[in-house]
C-alpha cells in the first residue's frame, strides 16, 4: 500500500483527460436523483451563508448545480489546465488552483465546503490531512459535504479515456471515514450510503457525508442512514 499518492500524478491525470472528462461528467447530477436530493439539502442547510467552496471541483458540474440553487460558490482544483476548460464552461463562476492538503485560506473563513469524490486518490494519511485542513478553514458551525467510494480496495489505472495514465483510485471504509472526521473535530455526522446507478456510474457502493464544525471539543456523533 502506498503511503501517499503523488500529487503531480493526480494533476497530470486530470490535465491529460480534461476535455473527455468534462464531456462525460458535465450534467451528471441530472442522471442521479440522490445527488440532486443531497445537493438540495446542502443548499437548505447553508442558506445565504458565504463563502462556499467546491473543492476538487473538476469540470464544475457540482459548482454550477449549487449556483443554480442560489448558492454563492467558487471552485478549487489541483489541475490548472483542466481549470482553463472549467472556466470556459462556467464563466460566471470563479475557479482557482489549490491543494486540499495545504489550503491557502485563513482559519475560520469558509461557511461551507463541498467535495464530491475529491478524496478518491487520497491514501488514509492524506484523507486525515485533508479533513484537518478543511476543519481549520471552516467557520464555526460550517458545513462539510463530501462523497466517497465505500470499500478497502485500491485500483491502479494505466489508461483513462484512451490516454496513458498512472494513478490509484482508493476506496475507504465508513468506519475509517467516521473515525477520521471525529479526530479532526467534526460533529453531527450524517452518512447516507447508496448503491450505484447501473449504466450511469462506476459500479461501487458510495456514501454522502454531512459534517459540521463545532466550537466544542470532543468526539462527533454519527447518524447513519443506510
Amino acid at each position: 500500500m502506498i503511503l501517499e499518492q503523488n500529487l503531480d500524478k493526480i494533476e497530470t491525470l486530470y490535465n491529460t483527460i480534461a476535455k473527455a472528462y468534462a464531456e462525460t461528467f458535465s450534467g451528471e447530477h441530472e442522471k442521479k436523483p440522490k445527488d440532486q436530493e443531497i445537493l438540495h439539502k446542502f443548499s437548505l442547510k447553508i442558506g445565504d451563508r458565504k463563502p462556499v467552496w467546491d473543492f476538487g471541483c473538476g469540470p464544475g458540474q457540482t459548482t454550477q448545480y449549487l449556483k443554480n440553487l442560489g448558492i454563492e460558490i467558487s471552485g478549487l482544483d489541483l489541475a490548472e489546465k483542466a481549470l482553463e476548460q472549467t472556466r470556459t464552461l462556467h464563466p460566471e463562476i470563479s475557479f482557482r488552483k489549490g491543494n486540499m492538503l495545504d489550503l491557502d485560506f485563513e482559519n475560520n473563513s469558509i461557511a461551507g465546503v463541498v467535495a464530491f469524490y475529491a478524496i478518491v486518490h487520497f491514501t488514509e494519511a492524506q484523507v486525515e490531512r485533508a479533513f484537518r485542513e478543511i476543519f481549520r478553514v471552516l467557520k464555526p458551525d460550517g458545513i462539510f459535504l463530501f462523497t466517497y467510494h465505500i470499500g478497502a480496495e485500491t485500483i491502479h489505472v494505466e489508461e483513462s479515456f484512451g490516454k496513458k495514465v498512472d494513478i490509484d483510485f482508493i476506496f475507504h471504509t465508513t468506519d475509517f471515514i467516521t473515525s477520521c472526521l471525529n479526530k479532526s473535530g467534526f460533529t453531527s455526522l450524517e452518512i447516507i450510503e447508496r448503491d450505484p446507478y447501473p449504466g450511469v456510474e462506476y459500479e461501487s457502493r458510495r456514501a454522502y457525508v454531512f459534517a459540521t464544525k463545532s466550537t466544542e471539543v470532543g468526539e462527533g456523533n454519527r447518524s447513519s442512514n443506510l
